[in-house]
């Protein structure tokens, strides 16, 4: 479960949730999960569902895992609540409300002290017509690209420190980058810090409550020209995992 209230105190800010599940039978390669997830930023909702599939190949020491998501999303646009500069305007007399095909690819190369990554959440570039129907017109020219590297330091028996990196583009932005640190104490508390390139820092916390339960918060006081108007953002993280307490044998938390 995923909770974000960004911007706190701003008109219209985003608020995004996202509750998903997702197994991996043992002695098997295939991953299958859902995600239910819901968007809102100032006039606009999204809401959708996606069903997820992954596979893992294993070599000695590492893995290649492949995944892959199909899903709908609801799309919502409230133009007759908005504010024109000039009223008047035929398109804001009517609201959007329509559904819209949704697609995802992701590949991540892992081995037991670091990571690499490659994923795109949405390959398909849609958009909804004049009689509010789905029109996917291309896809890939404006989707957006994650890369994610981290590696895992053992300081001590009882201290890991994780450096870790994430890389945004998109057509039409500036290139993003998140510089993490993240401390594992005793497999059990974990703290942060985070710089996102031109736009804020960010603190965050992580405890492992039990080898199953795995509770997480994060941060965001932005360095950008908004931190005039908003109280920063805060984000929510509860995970648990069925099944992992194995006689007795307390998991190692996952890094990555």
């Amino acid at each position: 479960l995923l909770i974000r209230n960004q911007w706190v105190s701003m008109p219209g800010a985003p608020v995004y949730g996202s509750l998903s599940y997702d197994r991996r039978k043992e002695n098997s390669n295939v991953g299958l999960g859902v995600q239910v997830y819901s968007n809102t930023i100032g006039i606009e909702k999204t809401t959708g569902v996606n069903g997820l599939y992954s596979y893992r190949v294993p070599f000695n020491n590492s893995y290649l895992s492949i995944g892959m998501s199909f899903g709908l999303l609801n799309y919502q646009a409230n133009y007759t609540q908005s504010s024109a500069f000039q009223s008047g305007d035929p398109i804001l007399q009517q609201n959007v409300n329509g559904y819209l095909p949704a697609a995802g690819f992701g590949v991540l190369y892992a081995r037991e002290k670091w990571y690499i990554g490659l994923s795109s959440p949405s390959l398909l570039t849609t958009k909804l017509n004049a009689q509010g129907k789905a029109d996917v017109s291309s896809a890939g020219l404006n989707s957006h690209y994650f890369l994610n590297t981290g590696y895992v330091f053992t300081a001590s028996d009882f201290v890991k420190v994780k450096p870790s990196m994430l890389v945004k583009v998109v057509s039409g932005a500036p290139v993003q980058y998140d510089f993490n640190v993240n401390t594992w104490f005793g497999g059990t508390f974990g703290a942060g810090i985070s710089y996102r390139t031109e736009d804020a820092i960010l603190g965050m916390l992580e405890l492992q409550l039990s080898p199953q339960l795995r509770l997480g918060y994060a941060y965001d006081y932005s360095n950008a020209k908004l931190v005039n108007y908003n109280r920063g953002s805060h984000e929510f993280m509860l995970r648990y995992e069925f099944g992992s307490k194995l006689e007795g044998r307390a998991a190692s938390p996952r890094y990555y």
